[in-house]
């Protein structure tokens, strides 16, 4: 794309939800606008361009959205997407889900793998539209797809979200601090009948890989204890320390926050139903498993509560929409710049940008020596000098 001039944008939402992406939309709409560019969106996030077919204008119509100041005027104050969202990965698609007009093609898109990759259609569908800059909203696997691009010489800036705050190369992504705010507010809540009822409260949260949101919710919360992703756990052990914290409280009760993906010792992820097009199976039900064995162990009654999609729900708080509405100004002016292959982020509490290449580089996990008691199943941060401000 080096030398063409931009003049039409798209942007779309891949994964999960959350509050930050419709302020992030407008921001970008309004400011693109300003700037005498065009706006489109592509709706159900890879999806999109994926069911755009050039010989049928009408999947135009149902896939792509023009977005103007009044299609966003008011979305800044919804939490979600108001363009939808989606898992798909247009490299990564298995056959029972080709679009119909597709199928007679497809094998000149067959993987070693089995899957399918249809990029040169997604590139095709782009050129279409006339689209000459993208700006996808994701995380990791929506970002991945980003690069994909960017590699077949599309120009590309990414804005980085998720509440589990674990894309590579940032400090902060879109949507995290409104799911910590609301699962602090949850667990104090929960407070109400697991004291009143004096029993040991199972909170089991989101966090497939990284045990973030476990862990910051708890350092916030008070929660007793608190098990991630990143630390096999033991049921015995972890009873006789909520057991001990139950009788040192004088309301009778203790807390313990779980990571949909931590795992038992000797056992593996909870998973269920069929795999995603990223190859995921659903998380979920390691905090009723787990309440059922603390019971066994401790002989003490249990409260379980799966929280999940509420983290995600709702409007954004003030730091989601302060840093929705700076990512999305960065991204214009990368655009007005010519730059590409570029992910806006946040470091040292500093507004820059770094190449998409780096989400590939490494894993953002919990640093375990630092912020993590290991003997204890608690937060247990040694040392906050030097570190950003959500710790990791």
């Amino acid at each position: 794309m080096s030398g063409k001039k931009t003049k039409k944008i798209a942007v779309l939402t891949g994964g999960g939800d959350v509050p930050g992406l419709n302020p992030c939309i407008r921001t970008l709409v309004n400011l693109a606008l300003d700037r005498g560019y065009e706006v489109i969106g592509f709706r159900r996030g890879w999806l999109g361009p994926l069911m755009v077919n050039p010989d049928d204008p009408s999947s135009v119509d149902q896939y792509v959205m023009n977005l103007d100041r009044i299609a966003v005027r008011t979305i800044h104050r919804m939490g979600g997407t108001f363009l939808h969202s989606s898992r798909t990965n247009p490299q990564r698609v298995k056959e029972k889900a080709i679009p119909e007009f597709l199928k007679p093609q497809a094998e000149k898109y067959k993987k070693e793998d089995g899957l399918y990759d249809f990029t040169p259609h997604v590139l095709r569908a782009l050129e279409y539209l006339g689209v000459d800059a993208l700006v996808p909203i994701g995380g990791d696997d929506t970002l991945s797809y980003a690069h994909r691009l960017h590699k077949e010489g599309f120009h590309v800036v990414a804005v980085p979200k998720t509440m589990d705050n674990d894309v590579y190369g940032t400090d902060y992504c879109l949507g995290f601090s409104t799911a910590i705010t609301r699962t602090v507010e949850f667990i104090h809540q929960l407070r109400t009948s697991t004291g009143s009822h004096e029993r040991i409260a199972v909170i089991e949260l989101f966090g497939r890989n990284s045990g973030e949101t476990s862990l910051i919710s708890s350092y916030l919360s008070g929660a007793d204890r608190c098990i991630i992703c990143e630390v096999p756990f033991n049921v015995e052990k972890l009873g006789k320390l909520l057991v001990k914290d139950k009788k040192e409280n004088p309301s009778n009760y203790s807390m313990v926050v779980v990571s949909e993906g931590a795992v038992m010792e000797g056992g593996d992820v909870i998973e269920t139903g069929e795999e995603d097009p990223y190859g995921h199976r659903k998380l979920g039900g390691v905090g009723l498993i787990l309440a059922d064995r603390l019971k066994k162990v401790t002989g003490e009654e249990t409260l379980y509560q799966q929280i999940g999609y509420l983290m995600r729900s709702g409007a954004p708080d003030s730091l989601d929409l302060m840093v929705s509405t700076n990512y999305a100004t960065m991204a214009i002016n990368l655009i007005d710049s010519g730059t590409s292959n570029r992910m806006v982020n946040l470091r040292n509490g500093t507004y820059g940008s770094v190449p998409i290449d780096m989400i590939m580089d490494g894993l953002k996990r919990v640093d375990v020596d630092e912020l993590y008691d290991v003997e204890e199943y608690r937060p247990c941060v040694r040392n906050i000098q030097g570190k950003p401000m959500f710790l990791y």
